[in-house]
């Protein structure tokens, strides 16, 4: 365990004035504020060929997946694409799997052109619990993103608030443990109160 939590941001998307890339950046100095070290991986800044798990694994692919494994929670960030997440953001996932993600924390942050942009973090959501991270209730949906972000900045209030939370929940809830196992409620089959609990 880190002394300070490791908070990294994987922005799947390819456009130079990514909204999505400018929302995480927001994000992760919310977190850094909360005593994280942060990095931003820009999935334009790795040469990944579309993953083929009959060739070699590339030493990017290797590098970034050794980022996302190191880390103690990671946000995952992409612009929607036709209902659902961008193909350069798939492709990173592609190459991960459970040992990258096991247990893993995962904030998920989407931004939409239009209105639409529930069905892309249900897909996100899915996706990782794929691989065994545990996600944030928290998530940030970004409607009509160019009225939202201007120039590096985020302009609308709420919107805000939202990016800022993610960043803070990262930090919070870095280190969690789930147990996925349910507790003994007292209850039988049948619905009935067992001794124990009357104990």
């Amino acid at each position: 365990m880190n002394e300070n939590p490791v908070v990294v941001a994987l922005a799947g998307s390819m456009r130079d004035g990514s909204y999505t890339r400018t929302a995480l950046k927001h994000a992760l100095a919310a977190a850094e504020e909360r005593g994280a070290e942060t990095e931003l991986l820009d999935v334009r800044e790795y040469d990944l060929p579309v993953f083929d798990p009959d060739e070699d694994e590339p030493p990017e692919a290797t590098e970034l997946k050794r980022k996302i494994r190191e880390a103690d929670t990671v946000l995952w960030g992409s612009p929607v694409y036709h209902g659902s997440y961008s193909s350069a953001f798939r492709n990173v996932h592609d190459y991960c799997g459970f040992d990258e993600y096991e247990d893993t924390t995962v904030g998920l942050l989407t931004c939409a052109g239009g209105g639409s942009f529930a069905s892309t973090l249900d897909h996100m959501r899915v996706t990782a619990r794929g691989v065994h991270a545990w996600v944030l209730p928290h998530q940030v949906g970004i409607r009509s993103a160019r009225d939202k972000i201007e120039d590096g900045e985020i302009v609308d209030e709420s919107i805000e608030e939202r990016v800022e939370k993610l960043g803070e929940q990262a930090v919070e809830y870095a280190y969690i443990h789930p147990d996925v196992t349910a507790p003994d409620a007292g209850v039988d089959a049948e619905g009935q109160q067992t001794a124990e609990a009357d104990d």
